[in-house]
């Protein structure tokens, strides 16, 4: 097969894997790691660069059938099955913000608190943090398996001028680029929103080689990953569980609101500052909602991108199928006319030969008569 280098599509693809891991790359400058806001960024790119690989596939000549298929499968895949866990994880956050919002309801509009009213909601508080640990014992377990396959792509040792990455007019190569950004991409959203691990995941076991030779794909490869190594070595040393902002600055307004219900109904006192507290809580879950609803919204596009584009593919695939059968078909057809016409011209032939046949033995009966005739 050609070379990737003289492939204009293959090569698109990379510049536009550059573009947008440097886009990220520059984002974190300008956005918390943890926020809804980088989050939504990183899963965006992460659905724009599987769209642009899915119209890659459908402009290369690559042969139906072959094992290119198979590996373009297995890596949409893996990526919907880390979906389905980010989908499981955003819906545990979205029973999180709906109770807390309904913590927050109650309160409103209740300048003096009863012991009550003030007991139901320290015992709806305690309900939520109860199902939040459950979550986050739910999602490390989920995550947990994933983070370390996920690792493992992201280290691949594989030299990006390897002859194994031309094969497929330098698909494989392409896949492989994909591979690695999509694994790093996965890693952070699952660090973030689902559960955090260990900064050694993000550890670069595979680029320092490739820092200065390699091509500029994997300069901003290895740029970004050690920015990210870097916040999450950060964040471990300060915390764990769900990692996102919102979802952190909706946590502690909960336990604020709880301490001051536990301090009220202790001391029999009122807190005319209470109405805040309820408004900050309102406020924090509200941004919560907002986000939250925001990348759910977002990761059922992707998913449903996932799928539409397997579909394309086997589409495409089945499409090529029928035009080759048809045109063996047609082939086909052609050769039997052609036979029938050989064998019509053989029969025609046979029947000529039998007739001049027939005709010199009538002649040469006549001829015979004809002797006897003079003879007598």
């Amino acid at each position: 097969m050609g070379s990737p280098c003289a492939n204009s599509p293959i090569i698109g693809f990379y510049n536009f894997l550059t573009l947008g891991i440097n886009e990220l790359h520059q984002s974190l400058f300008s956005h918390n790691f943890m926020s809804i806001q980088f989050m939504s960024k990183v899963l965006s790119s992460l659905q724009s660069f599987h769209s642009k690989l899915t119209i890659l596939v459908q402009n290369l000549c690559l042969p139906v059938g072959g094992k290119w298929l198979d590996e373009y499968m297995d890596e949409s895949t893996r990526l919907w099955d880390i979906c389905q866990v980010l989908k499981s994880a955003i819906s545990g956050l979205e029973n999180y913000y709906l109770a807390g919002s309904n913590i927050a309801s109650t309160m409103d509009g209740y300048h003096s608190l009863n012991h009550e009213l003030s007991h139901q909601v320290i015992r709806a508080i305690n309900a939520c943090h109860r199902e939040i640990i459950g979550l986050e014992e739910e999602n490390r377990s989920m995550v947990e398996t994933r983070i370390e396959e996920l690792s493992q792509c992201l280290n691949q040792n594989i030299s990006m001028e390897s002859k194994l990455l031309t094969e497929y007019n330098g698909f494989r190569g392409v896949l492989y680029a994909m591979r690695s950004v999509s694994s790093l991409l996965l890693m952070i959203l699952l660090c973030v929103v689902a559960c955090s691990c260990s900064s050694s995941c993000f550890h670069q076991n595979g680029y320092e080689g490739r820092i200065v030779f390699g091509s500029s794909f994997m300069v901003s490869m290895a740029r970004l990953q050690q920015k990210v190594l870097e916040e999450v070595e950060q964040i471990n040393s300060q915390q764990g569980g769900i990692l996102l902002v919102e979802f952190q600055q909706a946590k502690v307004a909960m336990v604020e609101m709880k301490l001051e219900l536990e301090r009220i109904v202790s001391y029999e006192a009122q807190d005319d500052e209470i109405q805040e507290k309820v408004d900050n809580l309102k406020s924090c879950f509200g941004l919560l909602r907002f986000g939250v609803e925001s990348i759910a919204v977002q990761l059922d596009d992707f998913i449903d991108e996932i799928v539409e584009g397997r579909k394309k593919l086997l589409d495409m695939c089945k499409v090529i199928l029928a035009l080759k059968k048809s045109r063996l078909l047609s082939h086909k057809i052609r050769n039997q006319d052609f036979c029938e016409v050989i064998d019509f011209n053989r029969k025609k032939t046979n029947r000529k030969i039998l007739f001049l046949k027939r005709r010199l033995q009538l002649q040469l009966q006549f001829y015979t008569l004809s002797v006897h005739d003079v003879v007598a």
